[in-house]
């Protein structure tokens, strides 16, 4: 029974292994290559797929997500002869699991090569400064050849991006001390263009507040002119209205010389011809008053009884100076009568 026992042990371990390499499940985003006595046979999909066991064998799973592989610094000489170290990333993703599997023998080291080999003959042919500043170009450039030599490996480059671009120390110091005097040189040229703005405004400014000074001078002296043209308007309307006569007129005249002589600077003044004139019509004025000869006028007198007599009246005070009334002519009395 031992040996019946045994054959059936063994059995069933060979039915369970079998068992477990005839069901093969196979993760999302994934692949399997099949081969049958060393040869391809299939390629299973993700899910549960059926195998023959000890016949079918898996040669290679492949992940079918979009992978993102680092490469290290690779020195490239520049067109001017200046060594640059490098650092690529490569965004890739497995199209065909076969062609992976059968086209190449290992597609991430020929994805590096062909990256280092087609960045050296990029950077080649450009100087530092377009290296420094065309990445974009660089990265095109890069993508159009791995997508033509991977296509038949079944990768499909998504993208290519420079990770680091260093020059040499001592270029690096000339770079820093050239952006130093670059932005000290941006520098000046705003301070000098804010400084010119800044006086431009100022002008423009002081320009604005000289034409409102002088048009605010000007209309005050319009106001100025309006006003004296209707206070002399006014005055002569009123001398016209009281009918005043030449020797009114003079007086005024008079009057106004003294202010021809006010301030202190005024060492000479010029009487003009019209005085003249104006002192005739107040001797006039004071002959008609003395009776002719040139005396001195009488004493103001106020109308009194001829029976009483004529009474003095103090005129050297002007409130008790009464109102001068024209001389009439009273008659004599005779004693005798």
């Amino acid at each position: 029974m031992e040996p019946v026992l045994i054959v059936l042990v063994v059995l069933v371990v060979v039915a369970f292994i079998a068992l477990i390499k005839t069901i093969q499940v196979i993760p999302q985003a994934s692949a399997a290559i099949v081969e049958r006595f060393g040869r391809y046979t299939r390629t299973l999909s993700a899910g549960l797929n059926i195998v023959v066991p000890f016949i079918d064998t898996i040669r290679n799973r492949i992940d079918l997500r979009e992978q993102v592989v680092p490469f290290p610094p690779q020195p490239v000489i520049t067109s001017d002869n200046l060594v640059v170290n490098i650092d690529t990333v490569i965004y890739y993703q497995v199209t065909d699991p076969r062609a992976a599997t059968y086209e190449v023998a290992s597609y991430i080291q020929a994805i590096e090569q062909l990256t280092v080999t087609t960045l050296r003959n990029i950077i080649g042919s450009m100087d530092l400064e377009s290296t420094l500043t065309s990445r974009e170009v660089i990265n095109a450039g890069l993508r159009g050849v791995l997508d033509e030599a991977t296509g038949r490996w079944g990768i499909r480059v998504n993208r290519v991006e420079l990770k680091a671009i260093e020059p040499p120390t001592s270029i690096q110091d000339s770079m820093e001390k050239q952006m130093r005097a670059d932005r000290d040189k941006r520098a000046a040229i705003l301070t000098a263009e804010g400084a010119r703005q800044a006086q431009i405004l100022r002008a423009e400014g002081e320009k604005q507040a000289a034409v409102l000074q002088a048009e605010g001078e000007a209309q005050a002296a319009v106001l100025r002119a309006d006003g004296e043209a209707a206070a002399i308007r006014t005055v002569f309307e009123a001398i016209h209205e009281g009918d005043a006569d030449q020797k009114l007129l003079a007086y005024q005249y008079l009057q106004t010389l003294p202010e021809l002589a006010k301030g202190d600077s005024n060492k000479l003044w010029i009487i003009p011809s019209e005085v003249g004139d104006a002192l005739k019509g107040l001797g006039g004025a004071f002959t008609g008053l003395t009776g002719g000869n040139g005396a001195a006028p009488p004493a103001a007198r106020v109308p009194v009884d001829p029976a009483a007599g004529p009474r003095p009246v103090d005129t050297d005070k002007p409130a008790a100076r009464p109102r001068v009334e024209p001389t009439r002519e009273y008659p004599k009395l005779d004693p005798e009568a």
